[in-house]
């Protein structure tokens, strides 16, 4: 099927008419401070407590959000069967879509575009788990489908770590025709958990095309173990693929674990400073992952209309800026390097 061709220009136009567009803020953790208990679907929320999903988005548009994500992150059959909600991943979808058109539909100063969310099944693929590349895809298509049903703009696949989910998330986008994005989480020492590195992203959509008749329309990273890891996880992306549109969704700050808590150590300023360094990285779409709150997203509001093109940064400029790297990127050739410097010192 033919990806909506008038769904993906009006994402271009969007960022050709303002440069750059703000994503939003954080879901689930800013749902726990409303009351949503740690380890429970908050997308059973889209139906149980309406007011609080619409109060989120309202917080993220009047912050000065462009782009917003439907509540619908593990709205899959497989992450809904941990607790036998899996029967409502058609409702729940379409509910949490109809939530953000609400809100975004309200705006009448500007364009404000609702993106489906789509997570990771949560499952390990063959031969390392049970799921089959099939399997997969037939999970994606029932969310993808039931997100265009009830009209989002456009498709948002994120926080992903596996080629293959990578694979079949964006061919179930494709089937249903609608335009989609890929975001990674690189938390593993520059890497996903599965190995794949940021040019590996670039690499991997670039080949999709060929494969399933369409290429995403924005590729980046989200989410992961800090702003700076993400910051240097977007420099590799924009030096390998300039042309990109490039997507920057960063967890505010460094989580720190405090007592029974994880805590996000960004400070308004400091997620401000992170929207200038993701905009002279090269990235066109700058948003916040976990801890973000619409505090935070109004600090990015304004960094980003005050913006003035500066210099790519370098890696020190962003730890100096936004702090130390919690898992940097290693090379097959740092390894070895620090392996023969390890066994040096030894003898």
């Amino acid at each position: 099927m033919t990806v909506d061709t008038a769904k993906l220009q009006q994402l271009k136009d969007l960022i050709a008419e303002k440069g750059a567009l703000l994503a939003d803020g954080a879901t689930g953790t800013n749902f726990f401070t409303m009351g949503l208990e740690s380890g429970w679907p908050p997308e059973e929320w889209n139906e149980t407590k309406p007011d609080n999903v619409r109060a989120l988005h309202q917080s993220f548009v009047d912050a000065g959000s462009d782009i917003i994500l439907t509540n619908t992150f593990g709205c899959n059959r497989h992450r809904l069967k941990l607790h036998h909600f899996e029967g409502n991943v058609r409702k729940w979808n379409m509910l949490g879509t109809e939530l953000a058109r609400e809100i975004a539909q309200s705006v009448t100063d500007r364009k404000v575009l609702v993106a489906g969310s789509i997570g990771p099944t949560g499952e390990l693929y063959e031969p390392m788990g049970a799921m089959t590349h099939e399997e997969a895809v037939d999970s994606f298509t029932e969310q993808a489908q039931a997100l265009k049903d009830a009209g989002v703009d456009l498709l948002w696949i994120e926080t992903m770590s596996s080629p293959e989910e990578i694979k079949s998330a964006a061919q179930a986008c494709a089937s249903v025709g609608m335009p989609f994005t890929i975001t990674a989480s690189f938390d593993s020492a520059g890497r996903t958990m599965m190995g794949l590195p940021p040019k590996g992203l670039g690499d991997l959509s670039s080949s999709l095309e060929a494969e399933i008749g369409a290429a995403p329309a924005a590729i980046g990273s989200n989410c992961g173990v800090g702003a700076s890891d993400l910051l240097v996880a977007i420099l590799s992306l924009t030096e390998a693929y300039p042309e990109a549109i490039v997507i920057a969704k960063a967890n505010c700050g460094i989580p720190e674990i405090q007592g029974d808590k994880v805590v996000y150590t960004g400070t308004p300023d400091l997620m401000g400073k992170y929207m200038h360094m993701a905009l002279n990285a090269g990235a066109s779409i700058v948003g916040g992952c976990c801890g973000t709150s619409p505090e935070h997203l109004a600090a990015m509001r304004k960094a980003m209309d005050s913006h003035i093109p500066g210099e790519r940064p370098s890696v020190e400029a962003i730890t100096e800026e936004i702090g130390y790297l919690v898992s940097p990127p290693r090379d097959d050739e740092n390894v070895a390097q620090n392996r023969r410097s390890t066994r040096r010192r030894k003898n």
